[in-house]
């Protein structure tokens, strides 16, 4: 009897091999049979220094020094930006890193960061900027930052290479899942300066792994992202500049949720969002340019700047 049972029970585990596979065939096709969500059109998110705190969980680096009045009184300063280093999330050399780069600020000077010293920013530190378009097609996805008009591709439904070269923007794949489309980006060089995820300093290694999440929301689930985003992030001017916050738009928002891992800098993941909503006013030619001029003397000491160049040719 036992003879009996194994050639039936292989046979078994075999069909329900087969039976799995094929579901998880005929989920990708009705994926793909799905139109994607349109995330098209400029957004804006004129906030500094941007991230905004989780609802529960870890959350990420804040600022220690904050407006002491006006209007904004309690949010984050934005003529100091002096990383928390007393956040859980940060490993004992990082929390070090930190705490020395906000003396530097208390003390009237600048740290340099990827933006004010005109370097290329990676994720998360990218998430930053006030204003960001979003280009789709079915292979490729092009993301483009206000800050200097960057911007980073996204490749659609392939898988990381196997010997993945680290580079500044790393390598980010992605996928839709429903009404959502879901970036995986890895393999973001730290051997570089300025290696950071936020405006604060905030290091990281090689072993950073983030995952982006972004749909589109109603404004009543967009509200309580906004509010939080209110309560830490100073809000840009409404006028004058190309991604005013506009105070009556109620329409759709588009929201980011991202995860960060790093076991070289962090003890754990942690999580922030990043809420868009439609400019306050419409830009005639579609983008606003805006352009970091690299300069060899740092303003406004003279000191020589950290100019990108290559000790050797990548090639």
């Amino acid at each position: 009897m036992t003879n009996l049972k194994i050639p039936h029970r292989r046979q078994f585990l075999h069909l329900a091999a087969i039976a799995t596979l094929m579901a998880a065939a005929g989920e990708a096709v009705a994926q793909q049979g799905l139109t994607p969500p349109n995330f098209s059109g400029l957004w804006s998110h004129p906030y500094l220094p941007g991230f905004e705190p989780p609802a529960s969980g870890p959350g990420p680096v804040t600022n220690r020094s904050r407006l002491p009045g006006g209007p904004q009184a309690g949010v984050s300063s934005t003529s100091e930006f002096v990383g928390d280093y007393t956040n859980p999330i940060l490993q004992p050399w990082a929390a070090e890193v930190l705490k020395k780069r906000g003396e530097v600020e208390i003390g009237g000077g600048l740290s340099p960061t990827q933006y004010n010293q005109c370097w290329l920013q990676g994720v998360p530190f990218s998430f930053f900027n006030f204003g960001m378009q979003m280009l789709q097609t079915p292979d490729k996805i092009v993301i483009i930052y206000f800050s200097n008009n960057q911007f980073r591709q996204v490749r659609m439904n392939q898988q990381h290479p196997a010997n993945l070269r680290p580079s500044w923007q790393g390598d980010s794949i992605g996928r839709y899942e429903g009404d959502t489309l879901v970036i995986d980006t890895i393999g973001i060089k730290a051997d570089r300066p300025y290696a950071m995820v936020d405006m604060f300093g905030t290091p990281h290694t090689e072993a950073l792994h983030v995952v982006e999440r972004y749909r589109l929301v109603d404004y009543d689930m967009a509200k309580p992202a906004l509010d939080r985003s209110a309560k830490e992030n100073f809000r840009l001017p409404d006028g004058g500049q190309p991604f005013g916050f506009d105070p009556n738009y109620r329409g759709k928002h588009l929201q980011l949720e991202f995860t960060v891992e790093d076991q070289g800098a962090f003890t754990r993941p942690w999580s922030a969002t990043i809420t868009y909503a439609r400019p306050l006013f419409a830009i005639p030619s579609g983008w606003s340019e805006f352009i970091c001029a690299e300069n060899r003397r740092e303003h406004p000491t003279g000191a020589e700047a950290h100019v990108p160049h290559a000790d050797k040719p990548d090639f």
